[in-house]
């Protein structure tokens, strides 16, 4: 998920050609991949943010086959695996790591110890740390998460329709989810909730939860639930 700690963790790996793919110079660098990795005298390359990149897939696929010496970390957003950039998928050729908001277990080694804290602020670390609340990170996070993730990658229109429903959802985790309602509410076609859905999905911002029942017609029937990523957002959602 955006700013959870990716770049931050990724610049402690000692020993390690860091590039920053949002710049337009490390761009130019990699645009002939097999001369970039000639360069590399460090024994771990680490791209941040690869899909910046005009052709990601490609650019790890030749670092993983002819440069077997190097290990190299990819990070990237929640979309990462959505972009259409990624016509390789890499099979056999990659470990995927899912970077969670702080958990419970780590409270303590953030100097977090009283658990409404963790629960009010969230997982993730720069609203968790600061001294006071602050309410704007949240919003600030939410536009940049369309901005970035959403309407860039799954030409997603109505940017405050979309927003609506977003708050909406977090508002309502661990509820039950009725799609016709939530259109109504954010004056929305039901196809076009059911699409934001599945985008929030994807991008890890919802988890689903299905109902389970022994008989068909019976899970039919039931509604799922939907949960939010961070309780720091589900508090904000609900004021």
């Amino acid at each position: 998920m955006r700013r959870v700690g990716k770049t931050t963790l990724a610049q402690s790996i000692p020993e390690a050609r860091f590039v920053n793919c949002d710049l337009p110079s490390a761009t130019r660098e990699i645009e002939d991949p097999e001369r970039f990795y000639h360069s590399v005298s460090e024994p771990v390359v680490i791209f941040d943010e690869v899909r910046r990149l005009a052709d990601p897939s490609r650019t790890l696929k030749i670092g993983v086959d002819a440069f077997k010496h190097l290990k190299l970390l990819a990070t990237g957003s929640s979309t990462l695996a959505a972009t259409r950039k990624f016509r390789d998928s890499l099979t056999g050729r990659k470990r995927a790591v899912h970077l969670l908001p702080v958990l419970e277990r780590e409270r303590a080694a953030f100097g977090v110890h009283d658990l409404k804290v963790r629960l009010l602020r969230g997982g993730l670390p720069e609203p968790l740390l600061v001294k006071e609340r602050d309410l704007g990170f949240y919003s600030e996070w939410l536009d940049s998460f369309y901005a970035r993730d959403v309407e860039e990658l799954f030409r997603v229109g109505k940017r405050e329709a979309f927003l609506r429903l977003v708050q909406l959802v977090l508002r309502n985790s661990g509820g039950v989810l009725e799609a016709t309602t939530v259109a109504r509410q954010c004056g929305l076609t039901r196809p076009t909730v059911a699409r934001y859905l599945d985008v929030l999905a994807i991008t890890h911002l919802i988890t689903t939860v299905r109902p389970y029942h022994r008989g068909g017609r019976q899970e039919l029937l039931k509604r799922r639930k939907v949960y939010g990523f961070d309780t720091g957002f589900v508090s904000f959602c609900r004021g």
